[in-house]
């Protein structure tokens, strides 16, 4: 077994090594070794936002423009007056950077004149300022109308040297002609990713859309003044965000601008966070360098999603390797594909625990993002949990080598062994049709001794009670009928009025919900069980007879049969099984000596089989089909009885969490 473990263990390893390199391969891209012909340029690092006023210093903007020289040509800003921003074609002269200065231009007719006698100043004063932009987007965003902003255009064309223009998405300027005339060049935006356009089509659509601009100003120089893809946030229709997409959308749109002589401006040189306020998620990661500004992809070579995969594989390897160990040590006796399945489950988990990690390292928090994760990763690591339990049933269940309490039905039992059972029935507003072919399948059990107490309570129509109470008259003395107007405590006051009133020589104590149609054969098979006195109660599954040919029901049905044919099997195994409320059979004296069923749990059949584990009777679970109920007939039954469950779950938490933990005597 030893080296059966050691074989898991690496072929698990290999395995998941294999995993992160195929989700990683590289992806292909031509390579780019020249100059970037011009970025956009915003010098905001994390933390600095223009919105509320945190600016880039003089010197962190000389910085950057370094680390851009000997790399690009150009150089686009957005705005003139904000900070240090104005010191950009100062600093640009010394890198040998020619400038693309831009004015803001939005509502604010004061900053408006601000913006245009700064950039003006800066055309006139440096001559590596080879073209003006007035405005960005301000048609699309509609802050100014296309007369405001041609007045503009004109005002500053009439007082510098250098051609002017202003900055919109491709379909502006095909909607606005006479926004054309007005200026000296096109300079338009094409963002695929915008437009949904997939990866593998950004480059030729966005040469398509420069074409068709082209074509509609023969005379004027089009510029493609922002292209761009984002290395992260959601996806837009077809576009994907990644690394790896921008890597390969970059390096396709700079070869194909080189081969052909083109005019453009990357969109951006550097990430910045701060635009997630107003772009979303994705708007922080448009640029080639980070924030920090490392290059995000090389220009040359693979390009890859997670460059440095092999590390975060190795990482997860060793997250695994102890949990795999432990396990494999304790689970033994499962056969080799069992254990390969949950040593690889276990190598799954931490995998994505590792790239959740990388990835919340990649991103550029904010109090809201952070807060997000905050709560995301517990929850995440609450799934992994719960993934890792139900594959561990799975495992035991179809993989064990053998089972220790495997329980089969009674066949053949005289009668001398069989004792009284009492089956109780509650039920409220039920039809009362379906009461009646639950009591008619009662009535035919092959069983010798035997009481049926049917309890109606809070059911206000008598037309719903009075004819289950005649038919229990017709079926005979064995079926008694009891109806309370008012009665408190859920279904366990119904249960607790007809314990009092069990016949007093009945030993077993039977609950069937009131649309179950049970096997003649249920009480005989299950029944001698209880000649063990250990044992407190007995169960079969259960099952449904309504599914079939409605999809809704039939996907309710097989998780009922999963819990049922997985769960239940190896919580068996353990003596653990939970108590369910219908085709339940309990010892008497045992519910007698826990002080009978819970009024105060709305899952009094649950938190009732904790209590008897806790008193140390043994449960048994034969799994075999000896009753049928209705599924529920629409998702609000199928949510009520799921909240109910989920309700009543943490009701049992909250009262016996102390009889949960481990130690000395706990079971």
């Amino acid at each position: 077994m030893r080296k059966s473990g050691v074989l898991i263990v690496a072929f698990v390893i290999l395995a998941n090594l294999a995993g992160w390199m195929v989700f990683n391969r590289p992806q292909p891209a031509l390579p780019y070794d020249q100059h970037i012909n011009g970025v956009s340029f915003s010098p905001y690092r994390e933390g600095q936002n223009p919105l509320d006023g945190r600016h880039p210093t003089f010197d962190e903007i000389d910085s950057d423009l370094a680390l851009l020289a000997n790399r690009v040509g150009n150089v686009r800003t957005y705005n003139a007056t904000e900070g240090a921003i104005g010191s950009v074609p100062f600093l640009a002269r010394r890198y040998g950077l020619r400038v693309t200065a831009g004015a803001w231009i939005d509502g604010r007719m004061e900053r408006n004149e601000r913006e245009i006698a700064a950039v003006i100043a800066q055309a006139r004063e440096f001559r590596n300022v080879s073209r003006i932009l007035i405005g960005n987007e301000a048609v699309l965003r509609a802050d100014v109308t296309v007369e405001e902003l041609v007045t503009y255009i004109r005002r500053v064309r009439t007082q510098v040297r250098v051609p002017v223009s202003t900055a919109e998405p491709w379909h502006v300027w095909l909607a606005h002609p006479e926004l054309g005339r007005e200026v000296d060049f096109i300079a338009i935006h094409v963002l695929p990713y915008w437009e949904g356009i997939p990866a593998d089509k950004a480059v030729e659509y966005a040469f398509q859309r420069y074409q068709q601009v082209k074509d509609a100003f023969p005379t004027k120089p089009v510029v493609i003044t922002e292209f761009g893809w984002p290395s992260e946030g959601r996806m837009r229709r077809d576009a994907a965000p990644s690394t790896a997409n921008q890597g390969v959308v970059l390096r396709g749109f700079l070869n194909e601008a080189n081969r052909r002589g083109l005019d453009y401006y990357v969109m951006e040189a550097f990430d910045q966070p701060w635009k997630r306020n107003i772009e979303g998620s994705v708007g922080g990661y448009w640029g080639i360098w980070d924030a920090a500004r490392n290059p995000k992809f090389p220009l040359e070579g693979p390009v890859m999603s997670v460059p440095h995969w092999h590390l975060l594989a190795l990482i997860a390897s060793a997250v695994a390797f102890l949990p795999m160990v432990w396990f494999l040590y304790r689970w033994s006796d499962l056969k080799p594909t069992g254990r390969m399945f949950f040593a690889g489950l276990i190598q799954i988990c931490a995998s994505v625990l590792v790239w959740t990690g990388y990835v919340g390292a990649s991103q550029y928090f904010s109090f809201g993002t952070g807060l997000m994760w905050a709560v995301l990763v517990p929850l995440l690591v609450m799934l992994l949990v719960m993934l890792l339990a139900e594959g561990l049933e799975v495992a035991e269940v179809i993989w064990s080598r053998r089972f220790r309490r495997r329980f089969l039905p009674f066949v053949g039992t005289p009668e001398g062994r069989l004792p009284k059972v009492s089956l109780h029935l509650p039920i409220c507003n039920e039809p009362p049709q379906m009461v009646m072919q639950t009591l008619d399948s009662l009535a035919a059990l092959d069983y010798p001794d035997f009481e049926v107490i049917v309890i109606d309570n809070n059911t206000k129509d008598p037309n719903v009670w009075r004819p289950v109470e005649a038919y229990c008259e017709r079926l005979g003395p064995r079926f008694r009928f009891f109806h309370e107007d008012v009665m408190k405590g859920f279904k366990a006051g119904a249960l607790n009025f007809a314990l009092a009133r069990t016949a007093p020589d009945a030993e077993v104590i039977g609950v069937i919900d009131s649309d179950y149609v049970v096997s003649p054969d249920w009480l005989r098979s299950l029944v001698p069980y209880f000649d063990n006195p250990s044992v407190g109660f007995v169960q079969a599954p259960q099952d449904h007879r309504d599914w079939h040919g409605n999809a809704f029901k039939e996907m309710i049905n097989w998780e009922y049969a999963g819990f049922f044919n997985i769960g239940m099997v190896q919580r068996n195994e353990r003596d653990a099984i939970i108590q369910h409320g219908t085709m339940t059979l309990i010892r008497r004296a045992a519910l007698a000596q826990v002080d009978g069923w819970a009024e105060w749990c709305i899952c009094e059949d649950a938190e009732l089989g904790l209590r008897l584990l806790v008193e140390g009777y043994q449960s048994v679970y034969v799994n075999k089909r000896f009753g049928h109920g209705l599924t529920p007939d629409s998702f609000l039954g199928y949510k009520k009885q799921r909240f109910r469950w989920a309700y009543g779950a943490v009701q049992i938490l909250k009262r016996h969490w102390r009889e949960m933990l481990p130690g000395p005597g706990r079971r």
